[in-house]
C-alpha cells in the first residue's frame, strides 16, 4: 500500500467494474467474436464489411451525434444498424439486426461469476460501509454476482457522461445521500478513475496490480492510496 494524500472519514466506497473486480478483456473479446459472427451469419452482406469498415461508421455516428460517446451499448446499435442500411438491407432488416445482435452481445458480455475471492471481499466489506458500482462499461452486474454487495451501478449514457466527467460520481453521491468528499472510489485507471474521482471531490484509489509506475501525464491527478491487492481495502474501513 502507498498513500500518497491522507484519507479522511467515507461513508461508501464506489468500485470501477471492468479490469477492477476482474480482467475484463477476454469477456469483451468473446462477447464482440460472436456479436459479429451472428451479424455474417444472419446478414451475410456484413461479411464484406470489416474492423475498419464499422470503426468508420462508428466514428462517422459520433461526429453527427457526440452523445453516443458516453453511451456504449447506444453507439453499437446505431453503428449496426447504419451499417446494415449502408449494405442495402431495409429499415425493419437493420432495426431487427441491431436489436438481435445486441442482444447476442448483451448476453455474452455479461456470461462469466465473479472470483468467489471477489465475492467475498465484498461481502467483508459491505458490512461495515455501502457499497455501489460506477462504470463506464455495460456489463450487467447482477448476472456476475454483484447484486448481492452492491446497492447500485452507475451507467452513463441518457445524458450521464462517461468518466473522468463527474456526472456518475455526483449522481452516485445524490443517490447515496453524501458529499463527494464521503465517498472513496476504487478504479484501475488513473485518468477516468482517478483523475475524475478527485476531480468530483471524492477520494480515490488507484487499483494497481500490475505494479505500473504513477505517471505525472497532463491532467492526472494523484490518488489518496494505490493498491496491488483489493482485499488490502480491509484496513481502511
Amino acid at each position: 500500500m502507498k498513500q500518497y494524500l491522507r484519507l479522511r472519514a467515507f461513508k461508501a466506497i464506489s468500485f470501477d467494474l471492468d479490469d477492477t473486480l476482474y480482467h475484463n478483456t477476454p469477456y469483451l473479446q468473446l462477447a464482440t467474436d460472436k456479436f459479429f459472427a451472428f451479424l455474417n451469419q444472419n446478414y451475410p452482406k456484413t461479411q464484406t464489411l470489416h474492423a475498419q469498415g464499422w470503426l468508420t461508421i462508428k466514428h462517422d455516428l459520433f461526429d453527427l451525434h457526440p452523445e453516443l460517446k458516453h453511451d456504449t451499448s447506444a453507439a453499437r446499435y446505431a453503428m449496426v444498424h447504419d451499417g446494415l442500411m449502408s449494405l442495402g438491407y431495409k429499415e425493419s432488416e437493420a432495426s431487427e439486426g441491431a436489436q438481435k445482435s445486441m442482444a447476442c452481445f448483451h448476453f455474452y458480455r455479461s456470461d462469466f461469476t465473479l472470483d468467489d475471492k471477489v465475492l467475498n471481499l465484498l461481502k467483508q466489506l459491505a458490512e461495515s460501509v455501502t457499497l455501489v458500482g460506477i462504470s463506464n462499461g455495460n456489463v450487467d452486474a447482477s448476472r456476475i454476482g454483484l447484486s448481492e454487495s452492491l446497492a447500485f451501478v452507475q451507467h452513463p449514457g441518457h445524458g450521464v457522461k462517461m468518466k473522468p466527467h463527474g456526472d456518475m460520481f455526483e449522481l452516485a453521491c445524490q443517490r447515496l445521500n453524501i458529499s463527494p468528499a464521503e465517498l472513496l472510489h476504487v478504479g484501475d485507471h488513473q485518468m477516468a478513475d482517478v483523475s475524475g474521482a478527485r476531480r468530483a471531490g471524492c477520494q480515490s484509489v488507484w487499483f494497481n496490480p500490475e505494479k505500473h509506475p504513477l505517471t505525472r501525464r497532463t491532467g492526472s491527478i494523484l490518488p489518496h492510496v494505490e493498491l496491488d491487492d483489493l482485499n488490502k481495502l480491509l484496513n481502511l474501513v
